[in-house]
């Protein structure tokens, strides 16, 4: 792959920009799976990505999250606001700058906070490509009703139809918006409570919350399902319980990763339920054919997602390459 000429002059000196609506006018959640599948074909090994680096700051959290190719290179700098949704502002904030791999010299600057909001629908959406099943109409179980709930009702659809949607919020009303939501885009939708019904019922369950306690009980889980969580990154906090991830095969984007910074298999492992080797398998595992694909499971199927670095590079890779008019083949 072959990175376009760098713009002339040093960073912010007529750097193209890219906003959340030009972003996602370039780029669908499909298409930005499909760029991060490709770069994990090339070669990248997400076990090599550089680690988050994470500071606590008066309003929240600072993260740090470089990553290099041998064309690009890049870097996010997003803050994580925990009091912004009562100010009417957005939880996640930041920037992200991509760059030249060889020169390392500026290319342009996107959204960080809209680049996230694509690339982990993304990353969801590429795992069920290899783990929903296949077929027939799922029903979807949907917690949450920020941005990562809408971005991955929109990924899951892109990928598999769905039957029905169930969306479970804190706030009524932001239930409500997402479901008519899904009305809107052609699928059957409700606001539900996460009831035992609800979450046996599901063949789909969607975690998008800034949840630090489980979600639902994992008993409940139908055996076959698959259970996406997104929404933490911090070793003591999780959306999903001791009881789903004894019971189901685990997949993650990277076992390092997952191992440093995913409650929901850190809390089990250090209650003595699972020990390291519980992962049934990576992201890259799938997508290279290594593991085989789920055929008729006999218990659930969970993937956890903590965010990497990698990831912010293919998608923010994509969205220039693709304004620019440049193939990814190239």
């Amino acid at each position: 792959m072959t990175a376009p000429p760098a713009p002339p002059g040093g960073a912010g000196a007529g750097l193209p920009q890219f906003g959340a609506e030009e972003m996602a006018r370039l780029l669908t959640p499909a298409r930005a799976a499909d760029a991060l599948a490709d770069a994990l074909r090339a070669g990248l090994d997400p076990e090599a990505c550089p680690q988050r680096t994470g500071v606590a700051v008066p309003g929240g959290e600072l993260l740090l999250m470089p990553a290099a190719t041998a064309a690009y290179a890049g870097v996010k700098i997003a803050g994580v606001a925990p009091g912004n949704p009562a100010r009417g502002l957005p939880r996640i904030t930041g920037s992200y700058l991509l760059l030249d791999g060889p020169t390392l010299r500026p290319l342009a600057l996107l959204d960080g906070a809209a680049l996230t909001a694509l690339r982990t629908p993304a990353v969801s959406a590429l795992a069920l490509r290899y783990l929903a099943p296949a077929g027939r109409p799922l029903r979807v179980l949907l917690f949450g009703s920020g941005p990562q709930a809408y971005g991955h009702l929109e990924a899951a659809l892109a990928v598999r139809e769905a039957a029905a949607v169930v969306v479970v919020a804190r706030r009524a009303e932001g239930a409500r918006k997402l479901a008519a939501h899904a009305h809107a885009l052609g699928v059957a939708a409700r606001t539900g409570t996460g009831s035992a019904e609800e979450v046996a019922g599901a063949d789909l369950i969607l975690c998008c919350t800034t949840a630090r306690e489980p979600l639902f009980d994992g008993r409940q889980v139908a055996p076959g399902a698959v259970v996406v969580a997104v929404g933490s990154h911090e070793p003591d906090a999780r959306e999903t319980d001791t009881a789903l991830v004894r019971r189901a095969a685990v997949y993650v984007e990277s076992r390092a990763a997952a191992l440093r910074e995913a409650g929901d298999l850190l809390v089990p492992e250090a209650e003595g339920a699972i020990g390291p080797g519980h992962i049934s398998a990576t992201l890259a595992d799938l997508v290279a054919g290594r593991h085989p694909r789920p055929v008729r499971p006999s218990r659930p199927q969970l993937f956890k997602s903590v965010g990497m670095a990698w990831e912010d590079l293919a998608v923010a890779v994509a969205i220039y390459r693709s304004a620019a008019g440049v193939s990814s083949e190239t």
